[in-house]
């Protein structure tokens, strides 16, 4: 590039950064109060993100630089599990934190307000098992583990209103709100937002900027100098809606019984990859760092390549264990370096925009002796969708204290493959299609589709296909067992 196709790219960007300032200042003075303190912090990070976006140049990633990550830097979780662990665990869970990523809604589900308040199991929501999860260990060890959940502009109000029914629970509970940003013109890079308000034509303006915003609205609140106060070390973060993310003991022992001068600041809880994770985030050796590789750094003609579950063996499980002095410093010195992901979005009225992002994990090569465990996929069970729902409402499943465990009756401790079709998405119409949940001790794989239901204590058992075609209706009656069968649109039951 010449020297003034360089010198001329500059000033654009020059000439960007200082309209966005501009008009963010123009969206300012539309606020009062709190809202304008709240606002301003928020708009500072924003101008920070923004302006390393415009600073970016290509692809995140040098593809010959990627290197698999030395032996030593992924533990497998049985070497750590085999540590005997002390008499009192006591003194390490007080310096224990549990923070939640509560930020999403649960419209993916069919359900308004937030996800975590959706219920799972037995009437129980994502929250009411977590809060029981950090109460049995409050009270089986006499400890203090608090929970904090980190809430979006789109969750904080309904989570604060149910938060007082755990009044009396064992669990001190705090939250703090991630940040709020402009959604910026695809064509322009300005904000389309035209006041600080939320309602009407600016209801879907703002966003709240991926789980990578912890660090800084977690600083920015003054709940993490509070937690340090209090003599917290580690917080352990992880997606509410992740059932298998419970506080392990082994990875906890492990972190606070290392040296002071090797002390671990970061651990990211990684697994075997399947065919159904390909496009999980995997570690790898970047510049003598370990560090997050997502799908979207991914230079187009090695997608391929990334999905491969023989280079890339593993995935991350979004289980983080972080210390918090770690995430004060680099806060301070400014020094968190996350890559920005770039978001695509078309709001109702047609106009395209995006909306800058940065994930959790992106930050690992900031922090000091980082390591990866390899942790059973136990601790990986997502509920994204009713497919999920149904696995965990199930048999196969047992609930103790608020954790999940797989049932020992089942044989195989691989979880089987469910696909409900669209007349399941939503959790009201799935919650009407079966009278109760089926038996699937013995099952491999299910697929439904169509106008499915299904009567009380029907077994499914290795693989089974139903398939209602448009116009028909199945209904599964009570006390049917399949078994390796195909079920097709006019209740033909045939061996598979």
């Amino acid at each position: 590039m010449t020297w003034w196709m360089a010198q001329f790219q500059e000033e654009m960007r020059q000439q960007l950064e200082t309209s966005m300032h501009a008009e963010l200042e123009k969206l300012l003075d539309t606020a009062t109060g709190v809202d304008k303190e709240v606002s301003k912090k928020d708009f500072d990070g924003f101008k920070k993100l923004f302006h390393r976006f415009l600073q970016v140049k290509g692809p995140s990633v040098d593809w010959p630089k990627i290197h698999r990550p030395p032996e030593d830097s992924i533990q497998p979780y049985d070497k750590i599990a085999a540590l005997p662990l002390p008499d009192s665990l006591a003194d390490s869970l007080n310096k224990l934190v549990v923070v939640k990523l509560n930020g999403g809604l649960g419209t993916s589900m069919g359900c308004k307000g937030p996800k975590s308040l959706i219920s799972v199991r037995n009437e129980n929501t994502f929250l009411d098992l977590t809060v029981q999860q950090i109460e049995h260990l409050n009270k089986k060890y006499n400890t203090d583990v608090p929970l904090v959940l980190m809430n979006s502009f789109n969750t904080d109000e309904d989570t604060k209103k149910i938060l007082q029914k755990y009044t009396h629970h064992r669990v001190k509970i705090h939250t703090f709100n991630q940040s709020r940003y402009p959604r910026i013109n695809k064509e322009s890079l300005l904000p389309v937002a035209t006041d600080i308000g939320m309602m009407g034509e600016n209801a879907d303006v703002w966003y709240p900027p991926g789980h990578g915003d912890i660090y800084a609205s977690f600083y920015n609140s003054g709940l993490l100098d509070q937690l340090i106060t209090e003599g917290k070390e580690y917080i352990f973060v992880s997606n509410i809606d992740n059932l298998g993310a419970t506080v392990d003991l082994n990875i906890l022992h492990h972190l606070v019984s290392q040296p002071n001068g090797k002390r671990c600041e970061f651990i990211m809880e990684v697994t075997d990859k399947t065919r159904a994770d390909v496009k999980g985030g995997t570690l790898i050796q970047y510049d003598n760092k370990l560090r997050l590789l997502e799908i979207a750094q991914v230079p187009k003609a090695h997608v391929d390549e990334f999905k491969s579950v023989t280079k890339f063996k593993i995935f991350n499980t979004n289980n983080l264990w972080i210390s918090l002095g770690a995430i004060k410093r680099l806060q301070e010195q400014n020094a968190m370096d996350m890559e920005i992901i770039v978001n695509p979005k078309t709001l109702d009225g047609g106009q395209n925009v995006i909306q800058l992002e940065t994930a959790v994990g992106a930050a690992i090569k900031s922090f000091d002796n980082a390591l990866g465990i390899n942790v059973p996929r136990s601790r990986f069970l997502p509920v994204k969708t009713v497919s999920d729902l149904l696995l965990v409402m199930s048999n196969l499943y047992s609930l103790e204290a608020g954790s999940l465990t797989m049932s020992q009756k089942r044989e195989f401790p691989t979880t089987p493959h469910v696909k409900l079709g669209s007349s399941f998405t939503k959790v009201q119409e799935y919650q009407t299609r079966f009278e109760s949940i089926p038996d699937m001790l013995e099952l491999d794989h299910l697929t439904v589709s169509g106008d499915v239901t299904f009567g009380k204590q029907v077994s499914l058992k290795g693989t089974v296909i139903i398939i209602a075609n448009h116009g028909d209706r199945i209904d599964i009656p009570a006390g049917t067992i399949l078994e390796n069968k195909i079920v097709s649109g006019n209740l033909r039951i045939l061996d598979h």
